[in-house]
């Protein structure tokens, strides 16, 4: 009998996920597969070993970005490079719609059941940590980390740029640039996020032709501009239009030094990352998922 290993966040989206695991090793079971439930600690310490020691043949990732985040950090830092499933129960799940993931619950099994997988590309920031959908600081960095649980519960990713707009008087710019081999780009900022595919913050075809298979990442960057022009951008991105505006730069690219303030708030994947300077650089096709 095979095994697999589910690794499940119990506080994600509407924490529904633990009431339907008996459910979820009955599927794999029929199958003759035997799936271990793995329950997320708030300082995990033991599941790095438990992957690498253990004969599984694929990781389950339960829960939303942060959870996929720290189950392919896993994956890519062992000699053994085991394929990743998605059953995707956060509050935005970007890299899952990256991928067409369904949220539909048997759905996400039979995907798993079907063996059928893609190498995706990932990213890796300072050489040190791996992010799978996005990268980002600015104004929506803080407004994600300041938005209360209930109201994500309640509005799922809207939660954020409702809260991103109620403090939008507030908001500052920072002096940043951005070297790629071909071109740097300095601006005063709002606003930038570093995509391994078309979605960002529960929101998709922010760029309608980003490729998470073509070993390039994709830079979005909001200059600095009148509150006005901001919430035209905002609409741009709720309505899933292009991003063609005069107060939005792109940038395609396999490598780039980010550089700015270190009191900027950035993201890894949703959760709270790390400080100015980065360097950031694609690797192609690194981590193997579940995906049809």
């Amino acid at each position: 009998m095979d095994r697999g290993i589910l690794v499940y966040n119990p506080k994600s989206g509407d924490q529904g996920l633990p009431g339907k695991l008996d459910y979820i090793v009955e599927r794999f079971q029929r199958k003759n597969i035997l799936i271990q439930p793995y329950r997320i600690n708030e300082k995990e310490k033991n599941l790095y070993s438990l992957i690498k020691e253990s004969d599984y043949k694929f990781v389950i990732a339960s829960g939303g970005d942060g959870t996929v985040n720290l189950i392919g950090n896993i994956i890519l830092n062992q000699d053994k490079k085991l394929p990743m499933g998605l059953i995707p129960s956060g509050t935005c799940n970007d890299f899952a719609s990256i991928l067409k993931i369904p949220s539909a619950l048997d759905e996400c099994i039979d995907i798993i059941l079907s063996g059928s997988t893609k190498k995706v590309d990932v990213n890796i920031v300072n050489d040190n940590s791996f992010f799978f959908s996005s990268f980002a600081g600015g104004i929506f960095v803080d407004a994600s980390f300041n938005t209360q649980k209930e109201l994500k519960r309640n509005f799922g990713p809207f939660a954020y740029y409702i809260k991103a707009l109620s403090e939008v008087t507030g908001m500052k710019s920072f002096k940043m640039s951005f070297e790629t081999e071909n071109e740097t780009i300095e601006e005063e900022v709002l606003l930038f996020f570093v995509l391994n595919g078309n979605q960002a913050g529960g929101f998709n075809n922010i760029i309608k032709d980003a490729d998470y298979t073509d070993g390039l990442m994709d830079i979005v960057i909001i200059k600095n501009c009148n509150h006005i022009d901001l919430v035209g951008v905002f609409l741009n991105v709720i309505k899933n239009d292009n991003l063609h505006n005069k107060n939005v730069i792109r940038i395609k690219t396999n490598n780039c030094n980010i550089k700015g303030p270190d009191n900027i708030a950035l993201s890894i994947d949703g959760e709270k990352g790390c400080y100015l300077p980065v360097n950031i650089r694609c690797i192609n096709k690194a981590i193997e998922v579940f995906a049809k």
